[in-house]
Formats: structure tokens, C-alpha cells, sequence
């Protein structure tokens, strides 16, 4: 038999459409057109539920059904008495639900205060259209009235400030609630730290030069009360110090000039009492932003006093403590020169050309330090001292860097080609007799033997100095010309090579300024038998006495009339 299309089926198709289509927008308005329709929330506050059909239309909703929005309404509502739970807006915007579950109205939410602010509340939700437009709720004008439905009195404060009087004359510059509270992530700054109002809120605005320059604000405010006391306290964790709201207010923020404003010259020592209970006028002239410019124009004749005050002592401590400094400096010159003079050191442990060898790798690892440093931290004290200028710093740098390397190769010239080049890498290689040197340091420095190791030439603490240095250059040279020369490395490497040489560049530099303060200074400067010098750096001598206590197994002295120069 030929199968067709049986009636039946077609009667079962048109009964299954109405139940797989749902409610229609119309379905839903036949009662929500209704402009009278309300309801009385569990705050006790009627909430309409009114929907205008052509305010939807014109919204940024208006492709949405009523059950994109409301899935838990069923056909039966309203008659099933189940209340419509709150749109959850997470479906469509994630990242706000998110910040605004985290914000001081999510939270509210979450502890069971029905009252507190929800999407629509703010953002309307049958009407919303885009922030951008001045029929929004949340317009940068408007913001103040929507707010001010749950905060009216901070709302009503705004309005009346600097800020609110601002934005009423249409700029967009000024902050509203959110510029000051977030967007989504409403927060509340009652409990902030003085940092976290100072730092991340009035600075956003008062320390920009654009805002500052176009509105003829002064532009040192924020860097001048982070250098008060309040300022500086707020940074190291004090939790009572004065902040910009403090003085000035939270919302009704007024200029000085302003009569009513907390800073004005008639306000000020209540406004100081506050912290400071019995505060004077007198007391309240004090400056908080002390003028960098002391002679500046309007200046008054304190702050052109402290002005000139600070200038003389400047003077002085630079005159008085650099005469102290070059007095002693001269002195320890000729005291270390008389006793150079005086002393029998007869036994040579450095050459002339070893002597210069040393003192080029110090100073070029000292420039390569401190320029190193300077660069990695551009806003350190030690950057501010080296100059302003960028390149300076990088060319200084690899100019010490091309001196180390240079320095390294004529070392390794010097090892193989001149006789005290071969015997120095022979008496610096590491040999079995080394471990057991180290073992009886260890039970000599732990009190369980009365003897230190007895060494050569060079023990141990020597050799692995020596070769930690030789490590050293080759791997801050060959990271240190990868950074350099990354456009012409990455012709051939991945750009990650260059980010690994940089990491390494940098920890390696640590380890090698940290190992010099820790272990060389102590060996050749704070060790009791040198301090506080190991003058063999500088004329390549030490006593027979150092040399018996530090170097008993080396056989040999050298006559001081003896010429040191190298051998070929």
C-alpha cells in the first residue's frame, strides 16, 4: 500500500505547535500594558509593572521575547501564584554579573537585604537603552538622580559640590557616582584605606595633567600630600591617618573659597579638630601641600621662610658634612699609604697585570651593577642619581658590559700565553684535596675539630670564587648580547629565547652582586686578619705572617726588591 500523509498526523502536528511555542510577547502585555498594574515589594515599596509596548520597541532589548528574559514563566502565570524570579542577566552579560555580584550591592543581595540595588534598578529593564544616551539612568547627568532613589542625602551632596556643579554645566570630565564607586562593582569607601581613596580615586583625576592643565587645577596636589605626614603614614599602613576625604569631604566636595566648604579659612580648625581635638586657627594654617616653590606667587611668609630655610641648610649640610668627608678621606689616604710604607710584606700573591686585571673587572662590574639596576627599576633612587636619560643608562651599561668581556678575553690570552698565567689556572683548578678541605671546614667551623683546613695557594673558598666568576661572565655576556642584539637574534630564535635571557640577565645579576657583598667583601675587607683591607689589591704584597696563617702548604717567598712584572 502507498504511504500518504494521514490526516491524523496533521491534527497531532497543529496540537503540538501552541505547546512548543510558548508564550508570546502579546500574551504577556495583555496585562503589563496595563499602566495601572504595580506590586509591593517585601522592602514595602510599590514596584510598577508596567511595560511600555514602544519604549521596548526603541530599547536595547527590543530582539528579546519576555521569556528570554523571565524562562521560569510558565502558561499558567499568573494564575499559579508563583512569584517571577529575578531576571538573571549572567545568561547574556557575565563579566558585569560577575563584578557586580562582587560589589556592596551583590553582596547585600546575597545576605538577604531585598532592598539593595539589582541590574534593573540601575540599568531599567524594559526601557534600557545605551549608556551613551541621556535617557539613560546611568548618563553621566543622570547618574546622581538614579543613585539618589536609595541615596538621597549623598546624592543631594553631590549635586551641591564642585564636582556635581560641574557635570550640571555639562562636562563629562567631572566624576559621577560610579567615577569614584566603579561601574559594576559598586564599592563602598567607608572602610577604605587613606591609600585607597588617596591612591586609586581622587588621584585618577587630580593627578592628570590633562585634567589639571585644562581646568586650571594646581598639578603637584597628589604628590605633595604623599609627601605630608599624612600622606607618608597612609603608606607605610597607618589606618588612622588623614586622607583627601578627610579634609575635603566625600560627597560635597567645595573649594576653599567656598564659604561651606570643610577647607575654607572659617572651617578649617573644626576640620583639623576632627583628628586633632583641640586644634587652633593658628594650628589649622599649616599647610597639608606644601609648595614645592616657596617663592611662588601667593605665596605667604611662612612657606617663603621654610622656603629659604630649607635652601641654607642645604648649603651648609653639603659644605659642612663634604669637609668632614674630604678631611677623613685624606686622612685614611695617608694613614693606609704610611702603613703600606711600614709594613714587611714580603710574599707576592699578585702580579702587576693580574692587579690591573682585577681592577677593571671590579669597576666594570660595579658600572654593569648599578646602570643594570637603574634600568630594570627606572623610578628607583639610584636611576633619579645616574640622570633622566634612558639611553645614557643602556650605552653606559653596554659600554661596561664590552669592558668585562674584553677584560675576559685578554684574562683567557693571559691563562695560556705567559708562565704566571699558566701557573695561576693550574694552582686555581679544583682538585680531590679541595672536598676534603671543605669537609674539615665544616667540622672546624661546627666546633667538632680544633684545625682549619690547611691550603696552598688558593683554597677552596678561592676556587670556587674564581670560577663562579668565570661562569658568571660568559652567561651575563652571552644573555646580555642576546638583549642587545634581539632584532638580529630573532632573525634565527623564537622571541622567547630573548624573554628567557632577559630573566636569566637579571636573577643572574642578583646572585652575582648578592654572592660579592656576602663572600668576596668579607674575605678581602671584613675578615679581622684584613680589615679593613686586603691591600694586595693594591700592591699585590702580603706578610709572611698572613701568608704562614692563610697559606701555610705554600712553599716560597718572594724578596720585596723583586721585580713582579710578568714572565713570558
Amino acid at each position: 500500500m502507498k504511504r500518504g500523509f494521514h490526516p491524523w498526523f496533521a491534527a497531532l502536528l497543529l496540537m503540538a505547535v501552541p505547546a512548543f511555542a510558548g508564550l508570546k510577547d502579546g500574551d504577556c502585555l495583555d496585562c503589563h500594558g496595563d499602566n495601572t498594574l504595580f506590586k509591593t515589594n517585601s522592602a514595602g515599596r510599590a514596584v510598577s509593572l508596567f511595560v511600555d509596548k514602544a519604549k521596548l520597541a526603541a530599547s536595547a532589548h527590543a530582539t528579546n521575547s519576555c521569556i528570554n528574559c523571565h524562562a521560569d514563566i510558565s502558561a499558567k502565570h499568573p494564575n499559579d501564584n508563583q512569584p517571577v524570579a529575578l531576571v538573571d542577566c549572567k545568561a547574556c552579560h557575565t563579566r558585569q554579573t560577575e563584578s557586580f555580584n562582587a560589589s556592596v550591592h551583590g553582596l547585600a543581595l546575597k545576605a538577604g537585604h531585598d532592598d539593595a540595588a539589582t541590574c534593573q534598578d540601575c540599568h531599567d529593564s524594559h526601557e534600557m537603552v545605551s549608556g551613551n544616551s541621556p535617557t539613560s539612568p546611568i548618563y553621566f547627568s543622570r547618574q546622581a538622580q538614579t543613585c539618589g532613589a536609595c541615596h538621597d542625602q549623598e546624592a543631594r551632596d553631590w549635586a551641591a559640590s564642585i564636582h556635581g556643579q560641574t557635570v550640571a554645566a555639562g562636562s563629562h570630565d567631572a566624576p559621577t557616582c560610579t567615577g569614584c564607586h566603579y561601574e559594576h562593582q559598586i564599592r563602598s569607601l567607608k572602610s577604605s584605606s587613606a591609600m585607597a581613596i588617596s591612591g586609586d580615586v581622587c588621584s585618577r583625576c587630580h593627578a592628570s595633567e590633562r585634567l589639571n592643565t585644562k581646568y586650571n587645577l594646581p598639578a603637584d596636589r597628589v604628590k605633595t600630600f604623599f609627601e605630608s605626614y599624612h600622606g607618608l603614614a597612609g603608606q607605610y599602613g597607618s589606618t588612622v591617618a588623614a586622607n583627601c576625604a578627610s579634609c575635603h569631604g566625600f560627597h560635597k566636595i567645595l573649594p576653599s573659597s567656598d564659604t561651606n566648604s570643610t577647607i575654607s579659612k572659617a572651617n578649617l580648625a573644626a576640620t583639623c579638630g576632627k583628628c586633632h581635638p583641640g586644634a587652633s586657627t593658628k594650628f589649622s594654617l599649616g599647610k597639608i601641600h606644601v609648595e614645592p616653590d616657596g617663592l611662588a606667587d601667593g605665596a605667604d611668609f611662612g612657606s617663603r621662610l621654610n622656603h629659604w630655610v630649607r635652601r641654607i641648610y642645604l648649603v651648609l649640610i653639603f659644605v659642612t658634612v663634604g669637609a668632614m668627608f674630604a678631611h677623613n678621606a685624606t686622612l685614611f689616604l695617608k694613614k693606609m699609604a704610611a702603613r703600606l710604607r711600614s709594613s714587611v710584606r714580603p710574599v707576592v700573591r699578585m702580579t702587576a697585570s693580574q692587579r690591573w686585571q682585577h681592577f677593571v673587572l671590579a669597576a666594570s662590574f660595579i658600572v654593569l651593577a648599578l646602570t643594570g639596576f637603574a634600568l630594570k627599576f627606572p623610578d628607583s633612587f639610584l636611576a633619579k642619581i645616574l640622570g633622566s636619560s634612558e639611553p645614557f643608562r643602556r650605552w653606559v651599561h653596554r659600554i661596561a658590559g664590552i669592558l668585562l668581556l674584553l677584560v675576559g678575553l685578554y684574562h683567557l690570552i693571559y691563562l695560556l700565553a705567559t708562565r704566571d698565567g699558566r701557573r695561576l689556572l693550574a694552582d686555581l683548578f679544583p682538585v680531590k684535596k679541595d672536598l676534603a678541605d671543605v669537609m674539615q671546614a665544616v667540622r672546624y667551623l661546627t666546633g667538632f675539630s680544633p684545625e682549619k683546613p690547611k691550603i696552598g695557594r688558593f683554597g677552596y673558598a678561592e676556587k670556587m670564587e674564581y670560577w663562579a666568576v668565570v661562569w658568571g661572565t660568559f652567561l651575563m655576556g652571552a644573555t646580555g648580547l642576546v638583549i642587545w642584539l634581539k632584532i638580529d637574534v630573532t632573525q634565527f630564535l623564537p622571541r622567547w629565547v630573548v624573554v628567557v635571557a632577559t630573566t636569566i640577565h637579571y636573577y643572574e645579576a642578583v646572585l652575582a652582586c648578592l654572592a660579592i657583598v656576602v663572600w668576596h667583601f668579607y674575605h678581602v675587607m671584613f675578615d679581622p686578619d684584613v680589615y679593613p683591607l686586603n691591600t694586595a689589591c693594591l700592591d699585590g704584597r702580603i706578610s709572611e705572617e698572613l701568608q704562614a696563617h692563610e697559606h701555610p702548604l705554600e712553599k716560597g717567598t718572594v724578596d720585596p726588591a723583586q721585580n713582579d712584572n710578568d714572565s713570558p
